[in-house]
């Protein structure tokens, strides 16, 4: 069946908004001083969970994106590539 959506029990126990697919609401973009935060200040979310169902490939993308926008909110800038 592969990846629907994000467990209920996991994003109900952190309170994250969904989308009407049922997936994580995040801030798209990683340029950002909040991106791929979700509805819960310093809860990330990002690939599948963000996006739904997708290439690996592109859920890899996005992790990587999502790596450097936590970097860039812990940090205040970041090395990581973009």
């Amino acid at each position: 069946m592969g990846f629907v959506h994000p467990l209920d029990a996991v994003l109900d126990s952190f309170g994250v908004a969904r989308d009407k697919r049922g997936n994580v609401q995040a801030t798209p973009d990683c340029e950002v001083s909040n991106g791929y935060q979700t509805s819960v200040p310093k809860v990330f979310a990002a690939g599948d969970m963000r996006s739904g169902q997708s290439l690996v490939i592109r859920a890899v993308a996005d992790g990587r994106r999502c790596a450097r926008a936590v970097d860039k909110f812990l940090m205040g800038n970041s090395l990581l590539p973009a």
